[in-house]
């Protein structure tokens, strides 16, 4: 592995030809030569693809067996010039029976031989002619290719200090699939050599298949099926080069190629290994679906002195879909969980009123659009939503008339009240001097509005809908007791970056008069508005003082998420923002996201109920549980060695 955990894995399908040993052998060199160059660490080759898949009766005939050990010898000679480990598919004779082999290669060694477990014989296949089961093939221990080498279908593989472990094709396709004992047992990565055959539909059946195992078993899930040159006498062979990360696929980029086909990705063990730890139930199995496996290691346990892979793609908005279909359908899935929890709160407490803070914000905004989606959802009133602006000292003429346009837009109960005078009498009621625009002339903003919506709710007998995100939740940018507290916080678990989004496809979802109001709402920038500056125009803006939302927003799912460490997560975002921040900015705003979500605490243990509705969440009753007082020096720490060495190598 990398320093952060990577490891480079490959699917590779050959061109074959069949009972032609030496031209296959050929082959699968070059493609191992291909994957070496290509920076390749772990890589799987099809099914019986030493021979070729459809040899039918010729799998009887000693002489082809004995050339395919000899064809594995060559490769294994090869082998020892090319750092890649690789498992490639071989028919194997083992005291007079014959099995389909799987032949784990690395550093001019065979490392181990893994028998197909699951020999199928129906329809189209009809393998039990030739091969026997190894499912109960534990233990032995073989004369193979001039060396003595581990043989059973207990075998798993420790590469460069990832576990390995492998099936063949049908044993995919079972009830129980060795690779799930496999992964308990600590596998991270399964290969896969196959020789499946196309028919309609069976393709995506495949995608699938490999897309749950490889979620099911939280690993890395490496398939390759034999393609151009298999016999079509009854069959049709597209050649699959398929590698799925926790449910994630990746494919190469044609099938029915007369070329050689490779998918190359970098899998993050770590991440995999971290959501293995998160979920509790992962190892909650029965001990009969826990094997005995012997590890047979490569002999490479040091860690590569390099950084991340060259050419890794990370995502600078992991919270949003960069495609647009699926983006669309994301945020109509997101825009139903909000709503059904505020229904079933409204409809539990016999609720038809509910108060908001309309502020102009983007927050408030989605907030208001998703108790209006409630409201139609229940068949109640419009009306029954009660939206309420509270211009203050800083409040400007464009967030309070988009508030006022959108209110009136969606057809609800629109209250103005102003809380300047009220605001006066507190300072003048505390001594606090009006013209000094410290926390506590914030604060006693924030407070008085979220009284007025508190008292304003009890008066109709409705509840406050909070508005605050998870983006603020994270980075305590919220007044305790004040806009922090609500009766139902529909957007607590909604990061900003998504908040925009949602905002901006609900635009499309209305008329135009409404439509425009939202447009100008996502692009009005980010405010409290609570120092005023003088003139009309939003001077205090929310990511000069705490950092850019986007930034924040990537630190969260990966500190949270995939708890990654500082120093990992800085060199994921240089990836990801390598052109719009340089190394002192990402290190700066990272190190204040740490501060402040230690030091913040306090205002997520107390917080109000809404829904959950992606991986993170910080509600205090479910996926987040922190101590108030826990310090934040080991971070920081990291964080500051990082701005040290920084510095140093500038």
């Amino acid at each position: 592995m990398t320093e952060f955990g990577y490891i480079r894995v490959s699917a590779g399908v050959p061109i074959v030809k069949i009972a032609d040993v030496d031209h296959n052998v050929d082959r699968i060199i070059e493609m191992i030569r291909d994957a070496y160059q290509q920076g390749v660490d772990i890589m799987v080759l099809p099914e019986l693809c030493v021979t070729g898949y459809t040899c039918g009766d010729l799998f009887n005939q000693p002489l082809l067996l004995d050339k395919a050990e000899k064809g594995i010898e060559k490769i294994t000679v090869l082998s020892s010039t090319l750092p890649v480990a690789f498992a490639v598919g071989c028919p194997v004779a083992v005291s007079g029976r014959s099995y389909n082999c799987a032949i784990m290669i690395s550093g001019g060694r065979i490392l181990g031989i893994v028998p197909k477990c699951h020999i199928p014989n129906y329809g189209e296949f009809y393998e039990k002619r030739w091969f026997r089961s190894g499912k109960d093939v534990k233990g032995k221990t073989i004369r193979f290719a001039g060396m003595e080498v581990a043989f059973g279908s207990d075998l798993l593989f420790e590469i460069k200090g990832v576990k390995v472990g492998i099936e063949i094709c049908e044993d995919l396709w079972t009830p129980c699939p060795p690779s799930v004992s496999q992964a308990l047992a600590g596998a991270d990565v399964i290969l896969n050599l196959s020789a499946s055959d196309e028919l309609i539909g069976k393709h995506e059946y495949l995608r699938r298949l490999i897309s749950q195992q490889s979620a099911r078993c939280r690993c890395a899930y490496v398939y390759a099926s034999t393609g151009w040159g298999e016999s079509s006498t009854d069959l049709v062979f597209a050649g699959n080069a398929i590698v799925a990360e926790d449910g994630s696929l990746t494919e190469q980029d044609k099938r029915f190629s007369i070329l050689p086909a490779m998918t190359v990705k970098d899998v993050d063990i770590e991440k995999l290994r971290n959501d293995r730890s998160r979920y509790s139930t992962f190892y909650d199995c029965p001990e009969s679906s826990v094997a005995e496996y012997r590890i047979i290691s490569d002999g490479v346990y040091e860690r590569e002195s390099c950084g991340l892979p060259n050419d890794l793609k990370v995502e600078r908005f992991p919270f949003v879909p960069d495609d647009g279909k699926k983006l669309n359908k994301h945020c109509e899935e997101i825009i139903n969980i909000q709503a059904w929890g505020l229904m079933q709160r409204l409809n539990a407490i016999r609720c038809e009123k509910a108060i908001i803070g309309i502020s102009g914000g983007l927050d408030s905004t989605l907030a208001l659009l998703v108790t209006v989606r409630a409201f139609d959802n229940l068949g109640l009133d419009r009306k029954g939503i009660i939206g309420i602006t509270m211009p203050g000292m800083a409040t400007t003429t464009r967030t309070h008339n988009n508030a006022v346009d959108l209110m009136h837009g969606l057809g609800v109960l629109a209250l103005e009240i102003p809380i300047g005078k009220a605001v006066a009498q507190h300072f003048s009621d505390i001594g606090q001097d009006p013209d000094k625009y410290d926390v506590t002339y914030e604060n006693s903003q924030a407070r008085e509005r979220t009284q007025i919506l508190m008292d304003y709710a009890n008066k109709v007998n409705g509840i406050v809908v909070g508005t605050g995100d998870l983006s603020e939740l994270a980075l305590g940018w919220c007044t305790y007791n004040g806009d922090q507290m609500s009766m139902y916080g529909v957007n607590a678990s909604i990061p900003k970056t998504l908040v925009r989004h949602l905002v901006r496809w609900f635009a499309g979802e209305f008329d135009k008069s409404i439509s425009t109001t939202l447009l100008d709402i996502v692009d009005t920038p980010i405010s409290p508005e609570l120092v005023p500056s003088g003139k009309d125009t939003i001077s205090q803006k929310t990511e000069d003082l705490v950092g850019p939302y986007e930034l924040h927003d990537f630190f969260i799912y990966h500190c949270l998420r995939n708890s990654f460490s500082p120093r990992k997560i800085f060199y994921l975002a240089k990836r990801a923002f390598k052109d719009k921040y340089d190394d002192a900015t990402l290190l700066k705003w990272l190190g204040n996201f740490y501060r402040r979500f230690f030091n913040q605490q306090f205002k997520r243990s107390c917080m109000p109920d809404g829904p959950k509705v992606g991986s993170v969440c910080l509600s205090p009753r479910g996926d987040w549980r922190m101590p108030s007082d826990a310090s934040s020096k080991l971070w920081l720490d990291e964080v500051a060695e990082m701005k040290g060495n920084t510095i140093h190598n500038n």
